[in-house]
């Protein structure tokens, strides 16, 4: 029995090896065998859309030929999309995380109207990440967090079109938030961000329990009312981590 198991093993890591070389080969001729993309199972296309991302690979014109119903994960930070992309979501209602930071210039092709439309489309998502997404405004984070509700982490980094509004948005709807990076809803980034005040502060310390990491580097506006509220929080290690710009 134990030899044929190890048969069976051996084969399953062929068959696993000969998938992996045939995925590659697929992402080397894309425009070849685009039109054969979209009818693959959703555990190929899994893996498919993991290769292509990384690669940076994904597009606004084939994103939809990968995208399936039960995609949970979508990781588009080395991609070039832009809303487009994020329309083509409306499918896809167990989508739990996204993340479309930007890692060294701004990404001009994300608004509002593109996380309007990802906040209707999927509305368990629990992790968004926009960093250097600098067109985004209240708007798109206030669709977010009104139809987003299992929002755990958010990150707006760099976002400097955020004000007050979004951080009490998210304070209100969001109970699950851990982590918002504004600088990300346990952990709040929100450095940067240029228009958010104590107002902003206070909202999450009051509705969001669960925060235990919050950092907002480059925010002048948020005062020393605040900083002193935050620390009594660490003290008491409510809070595990915070980190502000001293002006």
């Amino acid at each position: 029995m134990s030899r044929l198991s190890g048969g069976w093993d051996r084969a399953g890591e062929e068959v696993q090896l000969l998938l992996d070389l045939c995925l590659q080969c697929l992402t080397k001729n894309l425009s070849r065998y685009a039109a054969d993309i979209k009818s693959l199972p959703p555990n190929i296309k899994d893996k498919l859309i993991t290769l292509m991302s990384r690669q940076g690979q994904i597009t606004d014109s084939n994103i939809s030929e990968v995208l399936h119903p039960a995609v949970e994960s979508l990781d588009l930070r080395d991609c070039d999309i832009s809303d487009n992309a994020l329309l083509q979501l409306y499918n896809c209602k167990q989508l739990k995380k996204i993340n479309l930071n930007s890692c060294k210039e701004n990404r001009l092709g994300i608004t509002s109207e593109g996380v309007i439309a990802l906040a209707l489309s999927c509305p368990y998502l629990c992790e968004a990440s926009f960093k250097r997404c600098c067109d985004i405004t209240d708007s798109g984070v206030l669709a977010l967090a009104l139809n987003c509700q299992f929002l755990q982490i958010v990150n707006l980094g760099s976002c400097s079109g955020i004000m007050d509004a979004s951080l009490q948005a998210l304070g209100e709807n969001c109970k699950f938030l851990h982590s918002v990076d504004f600088s990300s809803t346990r952990e709040i980034h929100m450095e940067r961000c240029v228009n958010l005040t104590d107002v902003a502060v206070e909202a999450v310390l009051t509705c969001c329990p669960k925060i235990h990491i919050f950092l907002f580097h480059g925010c002048p506006l948020v005062t020393d009312r605040s900083r002193d509220v935050l620390e009594q929080l660490v003290l008491s290690n409510k809070i595990k981590q915070v980190t502000w710009t001293v002006y």
